[in-house]
């Protein structure tokens, strides 16, 4: 080298003078001969610019030009080389590429799940319908029970879709940490077998927190899957809840939340634990440790998505051979949950004598809902799309009282029927049914006293007292 700037010395930590008469090769990449390939030789060879991009020892990304000076006879006589670090370009634009990634699978996911959805939505109505009308000692109980069991899982599945699609918005409504936990133990004992120990220990009193309880029952489903995932020859699997107060200290040492009161939520297993590097990465989406096929790298991604859609946080420890221990903090709330909601969801909803105008596309599905609905004393008008629902709307429209809606439908989706029936009767009812939360709707143009959204799959109970709820406002 003859010459070189003041950029090319601060790159390598040295001075003008020490750098001046070395060979780049050295330098650069610690060598005694010229790299192969060189655009430096390149050019001197051919007597034309010349590019390469290369990766040097301390791992830094280099786009490196070379431009000839050419002498009297057009050969190289000097060549000047620019070097230009795009590490951190390079790092940007991976991210990109994945971001772009992601949105593609994110799609896919909530169309998947959407499909699935419609499906479930059959399986998980009919089979209650037909519990609704069995005897309590029917010998075929257990097999209906069973079957809408594991309908509830493959529910899970695709709400997890949904959420790492983000087609699915959060509920948030106050509940009790220790209710959810309660609820879904039953079915945790399921996911984990019989040969892992479960242990619950709930706080002696209420932890009131703002959630959506589907999405807190996913996080400790996904939770004891991969405790038992780590567990292959049985062992423990423990889930804690209690109140803890977090004060500047811990927010400033860990890097985030706000000092206050929590709900602490500890799940802890005796597995083979995890090194630091796996730890640093577990709720990166599609990072798995498991063979191909077992896992899907979704579920602690899944996990902490919902966790911060709550407000909270999560820290994970773990050690290889000395198991996992998962800690989320959800932020107390000062109201107390409602009492005696628990009880009322076994109660069975009011009967009603009025007109509902139900448009959905699939037969199926809309021979379900009508079921159910004249089951409890509605009368129904069916309609296959959006379009055909405006038309009977407009040839019955003094008898109608109520449009259930799904929101997805051909000609005309739901949200467009609702707003050609809106000018039509202002003040009419709706409630709208769906795949997933996004579809075609516009939530801060509908006015809220009127109108309810229900996410499938819905079960006949749940639908009725959704559209009882809403006639009686």
């Amino acid at each position: 080298m003859i010459w070189a700037n003041k950029g090319a010395a601060d790159g390598l930590g040295k001075k003008l003078e020490d750098i001046v008469g070395l060979h780049c090769y050295t330098l650069w990449h610690g060598r005694t001969e010229p790299c192969d390939p060189c655009p430096v030789l390149d050019s001197f060879s051919t007597g034309r610019p010349a590019g390469l991009v290369v990766t040097t020892p301390d791992g830094r990304t280099w786009d490196l030009r070379t431009i000839p000076l050419l002498d009297d006879r057009g050969d190289a006589a000097t060549v000047i080389e620019v070097g230009r670090d795009i590490t951190e370009h390079r790092r940007l634009e991976a991210q990109y590429l994945q971001a772009q990634k992601m949105e593609a699978i994110g799609h896919l996911a909530g169309g998947v799940a959407h499909d699935f959805n419609n499906i479930l939505s059959a399986i998980i109505g009919y089979g209650h319908l037909t519990l609704m009308n069995m005897r309590e000692d029917d010998p075929l109980r257990l097999n209906i029970e069973n079957i809408l069991e594991a309908s509830d899982r493959a529910a899970y599945l695709t709400q997890e879709l949904l959420l790492f699609g983000r087609k699915q918005v959060t509920e948030r409504k106050p509940l009790d940490l220790n209710d959810v936990l309660l609820k879904v133990k039953k079915f945790l004992l399921r996911v984990i077998g019989a040969d892992v120990e479960f242990e619950t220990f709930p706080f002696s009193s209420p932890l009131p927190i703002l959630a959506d309880s589907h999405q807190l029952e996913q996080v400790l489903m996904n939770l004891a899957t991969n405790a038992r995932d780590a567990m292959p020859k049985g062992g423990t699997f423990t889930v804690a809840t209690e109140q803890v107060a977090l004060g500047a200290d811990f927010c400033s040492a860990h890097g985030y939340g706000k000092p206050g009161a929590y709900a602490l939520l500890t799940a802890s297993d005796t597995g083979k634990g995890m090194n630091e590097e796996t730890c640093k990465r577990i709720f990166e989406p599609f990072f798995t440790t498991k063979e191909v096929g077992k896992g899907t790298g979704l579920g602690l991604a899944v996990v902490y998505g919902i966790i911060k859609r709550h407000e909270g946080f999560i820290n994970v420890y773990s050690e290889p051979n000395k198991g996992t221990r998962f800690k989320i903090y959800l932020p107390l709330v000062a109201r107390e949950p409602r009492e005696g909601v628990a009880m009322q969801a076994d109660d069975m909803p009011a009967r009603g004598t009025e007109t509902i105008l139900l448009a959905e596309d699939d037969p199926s599905l809309r021979q379900l809902a009508k079921t159910v609905l004249t089951t409890f004393g509605y009368s129904v008008l069916e309609a296959n799309d959006g379009k055909d629902a405006v038309e009977k709307f407009i040839a019955n429209r003094d008898r109608i009282q109520l449009l259930l809606f799904d929101l997805v439908m051909p000609k005309m989706n739901g949200k467009e029927a609702f707003d050609e029936v809106r000018k039509i009767n202002a003040c009419i009812k709706a409630v709208f049914v769906s795949g997933y939360a996004e579809d075609a709707l516009d939530k801060d143009s509908l006015p809220e006293h009127d109108v309810l959204f229900i996410q499938k799959p819905v079960t006949p109970i749940d639908l009725l007292r959704k559209v009882r709820e809403l006639l009686d406002r």
